[in-house]
């Protein structure tokens, strides 16, 4: 017993490595820290309804306080208002990530990513979602394509004379 015990720690030792799962720091450190440092550029947003700027709010609350579940319905709501708003599907995302639903991630940040814009802040949170849901998935190499993707999301003005 002790053997075979012995010898299954052995031959977990030599299988491929594999993230562990997630935790709610990814996206903060990964995903949003990194894109609010590189907010020097150029920033595109949609307008958005008052309504849908309450949900947003209280979503976040609802996000810092643990309550994905709450998130998530809010988020739900919003996008019921606007349902092709890029910030909200990357929200979106971001929620999935911290309950390791990293197939969802996926499709809210690329869909964000597809109807959002190809610059700024936004564009830089969808790819650095991708990537986080992609290395926790066991793709590193997507991971990184990712990553590299979310660094030239930010276009920088150009210097004053």
């Amino acid at each position: 017993m002790a053997v075979t015990a012995a010898t299954l720690l052995l031959l977990g030792g030599c299988a491929a490595r594999t993230p562990a799962p997630g935790d709610a720091r990814d996206v903060e450190n990964r995903v949003r820290e990194p894109a609010r440092q590189d907010r020097a550029g150029v920033q595109v947003r949609p307008l958005q309804n008052p309504a849908v700027k309450a949900l947003l709010a209280d979503a976040g609350d609802a996000e810092s306080a643990g309550d994905y579940d709450q998130a998530v319905s809010l988020l739900e709501r919003a996008l019921r208002i606007q349902p092709n708003d890029p910030e909200i599907l990357q929200n979106m995302a971001e929620v999935q990530l911290r309950v390791q639903d990293y197939e969802q991630a996926l499709h809210f940040a690329q869909r964000s990513y597809d109807i959002g814009p190809r610059v700024g802040e936004i564009c830089s949170r969808n790819w650095r979602t991708i990537s986080v849901a992609r290395d926790y998935m066991g793709d590193p190499s997507g991971s990184t394509e990712a990553e590299q993707r979310a660094s030239r999301c930010m276009n920088t003005p150009p210097t004053r004379l």
